[in-house]
């Protein structure tokens, strides 16, 4: 299926027509159906028809968080399309029990944007080398494993708990930040608070989660 997008990225191995469901399922289905680690699984033998899909549900959200760390248009441009040639390739070291797909997608867009930036800003693209927008120690340089994400710390029951113990309004900033990809402006709009009130929220919660990390860090050594 063509589309202006998917005609832009052209080095991406997308699907090129509708109707043949592939490896995805044994026979045509909503597409709703399909869950993003079946996808995932399926990409990671072979299977164009899901990186399609794939694409079509996250290609939006991993620009908007490209474009939030560069700043740069053509540049969140390249790194989506980069993004996407990654897992095409190395999906097979997506684990499900370390992460959800689409926490996988997302650490994988800020890992590599953020080692982007920083090249960009030792070659002097940026005036202003301040990553303001990344959470120190959460995100490291762009590699194909993800150990050291938030899920990946903590496993998937480990980080229910330590989000439990953030307020909602903590909870849910977080989440919209780091996995939805909003700017804390644009939360406070969704939220119907102050901006001032979000970037409270923000700094509790994150405040909180490296206090986690820290006691998860002493109690593995």
């Amino acid at each position: 299926m063509s589309s202006p997008v998917t005609a832009r990225f052209a080095a991406i191995p997308l699907a090129s027509h509708e109707g043949d469901c592939s490896s995805i399922a044994n026979e045509c289905q909503d597409h709703r159906e399909i869950t993003d680690e079946d996808l995932l699984a399926s990409i990671a033998h072979g299977d164009q028809h899901a990186l399609t899909l794939l694409f079509q549900r996250y290609s939006q959200l991993v620009r908007i968080v490209s474009l939030r760390i560069l700043r740069d248009e053509a540049e969140a441009d390249d790194l989506m399309q980069d993004l996407f040639l990654f897992i095409y390739r190395e999906a097979g070291v997506y684990d499900t029990s370390k992460s959800s797909a689409r926490s996988w997608v997302v650490q994988m867009t800020y890992r590599r944007a953020i080692s982007r930036r920083r090249y960009l800003t030792v070659r002097g693209h940026y005036k202003n080398a301040e990553l303001d927008c990344c959470v120190p120690g959460f995100a490291g340089a762009a590699t194909p494993g993800y150990d050291s994400s938030i899920e990946a710390l903590f496993g998937r029951e480990g980080l229910k708990k330590v989000m439990g113990e953030l307020t909602v309004e903590q909870h849910e900033t977080l989440r919209l930040h780091f996995y939805e990809g909003y700017t804390l402006a644009e939360i406070g709009k969704k939220l119907g608070e102050s901006v001032g009130n979000v970037r409270h929220h923000y700094y509790r919660g994150l405040e909180k989660l490296r206090k986690q990390v820290r006691e998860s860090k002493l109690q593995n050594r």
